[in-house]
């Protein structure tokens, strides 16, 4: 049965690197009768060649060689083969020689002249030693291994943990806007018929005035009141519409054509306020799944924001892109950017800063994207213009 020493010496490849041929065959003899795998050298240089080629556990090394002295030898070891320990054999038996050497990256220094059995126990001692360095090594390693990985997980973690926060964000900010818009169906649906009978009312009255005068001042008067009248009753239309209205869903629907039409509806004021349109179809979009009136309120109301910004003229940009199954749509404008104060507000039901604005257009916009699997976003917005951008699934 092998001892522990054995196996180890079994397993061990030794270069012995020495100028005294006497010497390397003698030492080469003993380590091979005792399981050792042996190749020698008489210079530094065939030895660097030898470690290169075999990768040994061990190296005998002499203190004093001719063409490289035996403390650099040490160190181009050490530095190239730092798995290989090196013994070093000296004649020189000085405490100042071992400390330099061990500084240097000896495991072992041996004097000559050497006992036998001496040789062997240290050569195994070293081997030992090495075992459970190189051991501890692969352990930091595979510690550091696990640092790394464990720290990954966390940030790993952190990510799917923050993307589920925002994920959960979005999620009930959909729902507040969702239950403010059925809130709105409900209350307009509610009150339509409450506030039209006074205003009725009121509008009849202001006729039979208008009829029982000759004063410009009042007719001019009352002429406004009625007019405001009007714009009272077509913002409760609007909410109705928003409410009451049937959807008429198809699978054909090309986002191209929708945007085609609605932008024949704002010929004359495209014209009139000298405005440049740009179309940038970069693809014939893929049909998707809607209803094509509802898309066009879409657009409707983009289009009559980005006019109301460019009353003095601008650019109005139309693109169409296609990918992963989605279309994209991007409507730009040259107006003069939304203030990063209210951006956060602006899908927000009744939030306008128009004077005679309702605040209905975006959000009304951004959900009926929403009711078709697709989202409305601004993009981008700076002094130079806004762009926002729209995205739908395309139809199975």
């Amino acid at each position: 049965m092998q001892t522990e020493k054995q196996t180890l010496a079994l397993k061990a490849t030794v270069v012995i690197i020495d100028d005294d041929q006497n010497i390397l065959e003698l030492t080469a003899l003993i380590l091979s009768k005792r399981g050792f795998r042996v190749f020698t050298a008489l210079s530094a240089n065939e030895g660097f060649l030898l470690i290169a080629k075999h990768s040994p556990e061990l190296v005998l090394l002499d203190y004093m060689m001719p063409e490289i002295d035996g403390l650099s030898a040490l160190h181009q070891i050490r530095t190239g083969y730092p798995d290989t320990y090196v013994v070093m054999f000296t004649g020189k038996g000085s405490e100042e020689i071992a400390v330099e050497l061990m500084k240097g990256g000896a495991s072992e220094y041996i004097l000559k002249p050497f006992n036998n059995r001496n040789l062997v126990e240290r050569l195994e001692n070293v081997l030992k030693i090495r075992e459970i360095e190189l051991h501890n090594v692969k352990l930091q390693q595979e510690h550091d291994r696990l640092l790394r990985e464990i720290d990954q997980w966390n940030q790993d973690l952190q990510k799917r943990v923050r993307e589920k926060t925002e994920a959960l964000q979005a999620a009930q900010n959909e729902i507040v806007q969702s239950e403010k818009l059925a809130a709105l169906g409900y209350l307009s649906a509610g009150m339509a018929h409450e506030i039209r009978n006074p205003l009725n009312s009121i509008a009849l009255f202001v006729q039979l005035m208008r009829q029982n005068t000759r004063d410009p001042d009042q007719l001019e008067y009352q002429g406004k009141i009625l007019k405001e009248i009007e714009r009272v009753d077509s913002i409760i239309r609007k909410l109705l519409d928003a409410s009451r209205r049937t959807r008429t869903i198809t699978s054909d629907v090309q986002l191209n054509h929708v945007i085609d039409t609605a932008l024949e509806a704002f010929a004359p004021q495209i014209e009139t306020k000298k405005i440049l349109v740009e179309r940038h179809y970069h693809v014939t979009p893929s049909p998707i799944k809607a209803d094509p009136a509802e898309l066009e309120q879409i657009f409707t109301n983009l289009f009559l924001n980005a006019l109301d910004v460019m009353s003095q003229g601008g650019r109005l940009t139309v693109d169409i892109s296609e990918e992963n199954r989605r279309v994209t749509v991007r409507i730009g404008d040259s107006g003069g950017g939304i203030p990063q104060d209210i951006l956060p507000n602006i899908f927000e039901p009744f939030f306008s800063t128009k004077v005679c604005g309702t605040g209905m257009g975006l959000p009304v916009a951004q959900r009926i994207a929403h009711i078709y699997e697709g989202s409305m976003i601004v993009e981008s917005t700076s002094p130079t213009g806004t762009v926002f951008r729209l995205d739908f699934p395309v139809y199975n």
